[in-house]
């Protein structure tokens, strides 16, 4: 009799324990997602706008590229041209 109210008991607990993770999952998972986007937003909200003003009326403004670094007396190698032979 004891064996069998254990595995009863047992039973029950594993059904219980899947019954309260789908419903409870969801809604944890959904918790969690939305503090990590509030989390990011706070991190990352700032950095969209920071490029992004323009200028005022009347202002110049000139953006350059920096130059580029090129060393043309870098030897890359030697042209080798293989022939076959038979």
């Amino acid at each position: 009799m004891v064996l069998l109210q254990t595995i009863l008991i047992v039973i029950l607990v594993y059904y219980g324990l899947k019954f309260l993770m789908k419903w409870l999952a969801p809604k944890l998972l959904n918790y969690a997602v939305k503090k990590t986007n509030e989390r990011f937003s706070q991190q990352f909200g700032n950095a969209q706008d920071f490029g992004n003003e323009a200028p005022k009326e009347g202002e110049t403004s000139i953006s350059k590229k920096p130059p580029r670094k090129s060393n043309p007396s870098k030897k890359v190698g030697e042209y080798i041209d293989f022939e076959e032979i038979d």
